[in-house]
């Protein structure tokens, strides 16, 4: 089970071009505006401005999800967090609105739209609920 990251996005909601560029960046590890852009026209129909594709990098290093290091005359941006991390951080924070809604009759009537094999993930989330909360008392 994955542990709730320390750091944090400034903001987490993304744009699909911002989702995009952002998955790319996960899968090269670290990247120019060139090998981004060079990524994204790899698909014949796509056209995008390469100073679109600097533009949206610059905007997911204000919201937090990249920081730009320059070496020599580049600039090469990476992410501040594991895809994996992202996806724990997004789940939690979809979980805790969930939970704000705080209304049993609501939560019931989710409970009981679940197919089988959607119970059987609550199932299996709630023994690893019950397993982590054992593992913190025996500390």
């Amino acid at each position: 089970m994955a542990p709730l990251p320390d750091y944090h996005p400034k903001q987490l909601s993304l744009g699909p071009l911002e989702a995009e560029i952002l998955n790319i960046i996960w899968e090269l590890g670290s990247a120019t505006v060139k090998d981004v852009h060079d990524r994204i026209l790899s698909d014949p129909n796509r056209e995008l401005a390469y100073t679109s594709v600097t533009t949206v990098l610059r905007r997911l290093t204000e919201k937090g999800w990249l920081v730009c290091d320059k070496k020599g005359r580049a600039f090469y941006w990476r992410p501040l967090l594991t895809k994996q991390q992202a996806e724990v951080i997004k789940a939690h924070e979809q979980l805790q609105r969930f939970l704000a809604v705080g209304n049993p009759d609501v939560v019931a009537a989710f409970a009981d739209s679940l197919d089988e094999a959607d119970s059987e993930k609550i199932q299996a989330i709630a023994k690893r609920i019950q397993a982590a909360r054992q593992a913190r008392e025996e500390k």
